[in-house]
């Protein structure tokens, strides 16, 4: 059965059909002229509504050999309506590629541009944070000689079994869509395909188009209209009538439902379908990290973070839920607690992507969020979660956020180093009136732990942790690209010390284009989140904090984050506690230039509450004591685990025929 609910306007593909080349409608331009020409003909609707703006918000670029004669030209024709943006790292600037489309919701994007060699396998990390996301990318990588006239050029990987591998072919394998141009003509083809998987909910990630020098240079007779500007929509399927039954049947048995909000519900503009959905049903929420802010955190019904790093509210309420409603999330590991979470309830799951929407033994609804919420509306009227369940969401919520202020308040004593709870707070509250205005950004190590309980986004977007990929290095470069999709709300980069000096660059390039962020940067003189891990898992403290690494004669240095942001133009200081983090926090909220602020952390403290078993396998065999019992602990859970899902096959396999 295929019926649809519905049709949308934004189930279809770009305006304009392609035209074909003509002997009285040609223009002759070289491949690197068209493909730019075509980037900046792309429109979109303004978020009011009211008029349309271009679908790449820019390019990023570092040029060399490989793509300053033939892109470089192309975008300096075009740099008026396709601004290009210079950048210190190739993986650094496709992350602050992907931050901005995260912080467009996907409605608008950027492309990257790189030489081939170092310049090309830089992005393959960027891709695959973008592809574990879900977020659209552009990547336009220069390749290597089609014609091998200069063959092997500088840079070039040659392979010892194939002359048509390049070393851009290591980013097939996190590329949603690649393409290598070898042919002008080939763009009548590539480029729709390209905005058509950018532009598509189910689809969406990074695309990688190879552009060989030589062919980027070579010129043809391009057909006019294919540079018409033309509105893109985007497309995000319909629910079939067949899905929709089957879950509302799924959901009218149920008396204990649990809604999951994932990264979909905010990329489907579907926040205020959720909220009349919640309301409406008296079904509690529970926010991954993608869909945090998909609720406003002081909602009756927001239970909090879902998972290994959620809250106590959210995680007792999907340990007893009978449903889950899992709209806009691929469910992974942490927010399913490595699958020990929710077992004993039945799963429906709303997903524009059915890859995504299977797992967890999971009913689907293939469909978009916002469309299969409201299609869900009619026949589930009437429905309503048992009020005592209700009423036990709204007390372990309201409980919950007594606890984020008692904890995120709490009295401070100087021989004491803050944790990250601490910082938050104090974050917060350096803005109280406009709070919710602020956007916090982060990607690892112990603060997206936090983040997730402690943070209070009050509006969509609020909340912009990458963790599907947990990226060390993205936060700064990540801050950027939001900064550059929303220029007028206040950019926090929290990240940690680690992260920091493992990318710290795009600092240079905020303050070159006038974009400016506020980064905290916590100090705890090491890998803090990953020392706690290892020790948990029975290890010796060993390669984690500085202090545990091997060491020269001069010892671990002292690193001075603030002289180092100052040298790469940025106003910094070193502040010692959190009351002088505060009155830093107004200084920086003033200035006129990105403001990083270094704090001295405590590397073992965490917030207690909250939290979930999340599966690190321990070696079985060790001379250790520590690591022997540490064995022991995770037999039992794999133990429990297994009993758990044995108790939970009574329930129905879901039928997705």
């Amino acid at each position: 059965m295929n019926q649809r609910v519905m049709h949308h306007d934004t189930a279809s593909a770009n305006d304009a059909t392609q035209a074909r080349p003509s002997v009285s409608s040609t223009i002759r331009l070289t491949t690197a002229q068209a493909l730019v020409r075509y980037l900046a003909a792309q429109r979109v609707l303004t978020e009011d509504g009211k008029d349309t703006e271009t679908l790449f918000g820019g390019v990023f670029a570092i040029f060399g050999h490989g793509n300053v004669a033939g892109i470089g030209e192309a975008l300096y024709q075009h740099r008026e309506e396709l601004p290009t943006l210079r950048a210190h790292n190739e993986q650094a600037m496709a992350h602050s590629a992907i931050a901005f489309a995260k912080a467009h919701f996907r409605r608008r994007m950027m492309a990257v541009t790189t030489s081939i060699g170092p310049g090309a396998t830089n992005l393959v990390t960027a891709a695959a944070l973008a592809h574990v996301n879900r977020l659209p990318v552009l990547l336009l990588p220069g390749d290597i000689f089609v014609s091998r006239a200069p063959d092997p050029v500088l840079q070039q990987v040659e392979d010892f079994h194939d002359g048509g591998v390049s070393a851009n072919d290591a980013l097939k394998p996190v590329s949603r869509y690649f393409d290598r141009i070898v042919h002008p003509a080939q763009l009548l083809n590539a480029l729709p395909r390209a905005v058509r998987v950018l532009t598509d909910a189910a689809l969406c990630g990074p695309v990688t188009l190879a552009l060989p020098q030589d062919v980027q240079a070579q010129a043809w007779d391009f057909p006019v209209e294919f540079f018409e500007p033309r509105r893109v929509r985007f497309h995000a399927p319909a629910p079939r009538v067949d899905e929709i039954e089957a879950a509302v049947a799924h959901l009218r048995r149920a008396k204990r439902p649990l809604i999951v909000a994932g990264g979909g519900v905010l990329y489907g503009h579907a926040t205020d379908a959720l909220h009349r959905f919640a309301t409406t049903h008296g079904v509690p929420v529970a926010e991954t990290q993608a869909g945090k802010g998909s609720l406003a955190w002081n909602d009756p019904l927001n239970a909090g973070a879902l998972g290994v790093t959620g809250s106590p509210a959210a995680n007792a309420l999907a340990h007893d839920a009978d449903c889950v409603l899992a709209i806009g999330t691929r469910l992974q590991d942490f927010t399913t607690g490595s699958n020990t979470l929710f077992t004993q309830a039945d799963v429906v799951a709303i997903n524009a992507n059915a890859f995504d929407g299977i797992k967890h033994r999971a009913l689907v609804v293939e469909a978009d969020a916002r469309l299969a919420l409201d299609a869900l509306a009619e026949p589930l009227e009437g429905w309503h979660a048992e009020r005592p369940w209700t009423a036990r969401a709204h007390k372990l919520a309201a409980s919950w956020r007594d606890t984020v202020s008692t904890l995120t308040h709490a009295p401070q004593r100087d021989s004491v180093l803050p944790y990250e709870g601490d910082v938050i707070g104090a974050i917060q509250r350096s803005s109280p009136g406009s709070a919710a205005n602020d956007i916090v950004v982060c990607a690892a190590g112990t603060l997206p732990a936090e983040l997730h309980k402690l943070w209070r986004a009050g509006k969509p977007g609020a909340y912009h942790v990458e963790y599907g990929y947990s990226c060390m290095g993205y936060e700064i470069a990540g801050g950027l690209g939001a900064k550059l999709a929303r220029p007028a709300r206040e950019v926090i980069v929290m990240v940690g010390d680690g992260s920091y000096l493992m990318m710290n660059s795009e600092i240079a390039t905020s303050v070159m284009i006038g974009a400016k962020l506020i980064v905290v940067v916590l100090d705890n003189r090491g890998y803090g989140c990953i020392n706690r891990l290892q020790q948990a898992c029975g290890g010796a403290p060993f390669n984690n904090l500085l202090e545990d690494c091997m060491q020269g004669p001069l010892g671990a240095p002292q690193i001075d984050f603030a002289a180092h942001a100052r040298s790469l133009g940025a106003q910094a200081e070193h502040v010692a506690n959190i009351a002088a983090l505060e009155a830093a926090l107004q200084r920086a909220r003033a200035a006129d230039r990105t403001y990083v602020i270094s704090i001295d952390t405590d590397p073992a403290r965490t917030t207690d509450e909250g939290g979930w078993w999340w599966e690190v396998a321990v070696p079985e065999v060790s001379a250790r004591p520590a690591v022997r019992d540490a064995r022991a602990k995770y037999d039992a859970q794999l133990a429990a685990r297994a009993e758990s899902a044995d108790a939970g096959e009574h329930a129905a396999q879901p039928d997705n025929e």
